[in-house]
């Protein structure tokens, strides 16, 4: 008997297995059935809430800048207008008035005395100035 045992050339005529197994599948199905109804009900659900209403108000404007320059002899500008001895004071003292207070920068030559640069800072300090930037240049490498 040749290939009496494999099932091919036998005599007998058994027909193809036509079942496909779908255990697989439902168990697939199942896993992702439980997935979707654990999911669902989470993705739905809202939470009420009652949100606060606020008005904005628009930005307040940029206050306005002034400079204070000092050169190497001494001299101070205000905005680039050359000051009288107690100009400057009355310049700070109206300018610590304002509403919003203006920024103001003061820019001062590097050979500039520091005893001059003290008093400009100090007169802003008794004129109530609360913002007083410096000035300076990024050293070139």
């Amino acid at each position: 008997m040749i290939g009496s045992g494999n099932g091919f050339g036998s005599g007998s005529h058994s027909a193809p297995m036509a079942e496909i197994n779908t255990t697989p599948l439902v168990d697939v199905m199942l896993v992702l059935l439980v997935i979707f109804i654990i999911t669902a009900p989470l993705l739905t659900h809202a939470v009420r809430i009652d949100l606060p209403q606020a008005s904005s108000q628009p930005l307040p404007e940029k206050p306005e800048s002034f400079t204070i320059s000092i050169d190497n002899a001494g001299q101070i500008y205000w905005n680039d207008t050359p000051l009288v001895e107690g100009e400057l004071v009355l310049k700070l003292e109206q300018a610590s008035k304002k509403e919003p207070q203006p920024d103001i920068n003061l820019r001062a030559d590097k050979e500039t005395r520091y005893e001059v640069i003290a008093k400009v800072m100090a007169d802003a300090k008794n004129a109530g100035v609360q913002k007083l930037g410096f000035v300076s240049e990024p050293a070139s490498n």
